[in-house]
């Protein structure tokens, strides 16, 4: 491990390499414990090569973007974690069309086509997550789905490649895409948008924040919903109706505000969160015969 940190270090820079990187401090859950190398490439170039030097020295390669999905094992991360985030997300306009790495935030990504009076990307203004994670699992909210704006992804595939896949080559579905069943990597989207009034975007995006902000537990960490919507139900009120509310299992509480979302209330484990997930899901099953599926993905060493 300490050949692939220096190989690392001189292709990136010893301010862009890390060990043993602490990774509560890198999702949202407030999560994790540490990564044998944690790097912050800022190229494609740099993201190729810690690709390379990974697959020849055979230690495994976890690609994250801000940690916004993501439960990160208390043990932390065998191998290399490689973060896509502010490092990596410029993002160039063309007419109608934006094209931004993969890093961006859909927030910044939002503001960007409302500051070019672009509409259709307005559901996304609140989504907590990169733009590379949106296009791997096709993130939605408010009757928006990234499928709606996506017109091509290019990606790094297993072998190294480069491609470039357009919307029809995508399958994108219900939380996933050919992107998440191939295990590429994403390096940067193109999303094409509509001509619009600035003002009713704007309005449109404060609609959307006041309802997230009356409704979702933001003031406490949490990897965004933590159940996938089951055909037929929603996950939460199934939850609600189980008498789940604010149930706990050490720091972690299904929460009080929205039963979708488990928080962390400031000292939970990955485990505590893991044993409530696994004890929702059966109270849940007993009684109404339905199983809950994680939408948010368990990383690292767990038991």
């Amino acid at each position: 491990m300490q050949r692939l940190f220096d190989a690392l270090s001189a292709a990136l820079g010893s301010g862009q390499v890390w060990k043993d990187e602490i990774m509560k401090k890198h999702t949202t859950f407030r999560i994790g414990g540490p990564a044998d190398i944690f790097v912050m490439p800022r190229t494609e170039e740099e993201i190729c090569q810690v690709v390379r030097l990974c697959r020849e020295q055979q230690v495994p390669l976890f690609i994250m973007g801000n940690g916004s999905n993501l439960l990160v094992a208390d043990a932390g991360i065998r191998g290399v974690v490689m973060q896509l985030f502010k490092n990596y997300g410029e993002v160039t306009v063309e007419g109608t069309d934006l094209t931004a790495r993969s890093g961006i935030l859909l927030s910044a990504l939002a503001r960007k086509a409302l500051a070019c009076g672009l509409t259709g990307l307005e559901f996304a203004s609140g989504i907590p997550g990169t733009l590379g994670g949106a296009a791997v699992m096709n993130a939605g909210a408010y009757g928006g789905e990234m499928k709606d704006v996506l017109r091509e992804v290019r990606v790094l595939d297993q072998n190294g490649e480069v491609l470039t896949l357009g919307a029809d080559e995508l399958e994108l579905g219900y939380r996933t895409s050919i992107i998440a069943k191939k295990k590429y990597l994403v390096l940067e989207a193109k999303l094409h948008l509509e001509p619009g009034d600035p003002e009713q975007i704007r309005q449109q995006m404060e609609e959307l924040k006041e309802k997230r902000v009356s409704k979702q537990p933001l003031d406490l960490p949490s990897a965004g919903s933590t159940f996938k919507r089951p055909e037929g139900y929603f996950a939460g009120k199934l939850i609600m109706d189980a008498g789940l509310r604010g149930f706990s299992c050490g720091g972690a509480q299904v929460s009080e505000k929205h039963c979708g979302f488990v928080v962390n209330r400031g000292d939970a484990t990955a485990e505590d969160v893991r044993q409530l997930i696994r004890q929702v899901q059966q109270i849940v099953r007993e009684k109404y015969g339905v199983t809950l599926e994680p939408e948010i993905k368990m990383v690292g060493e767990f038991d």
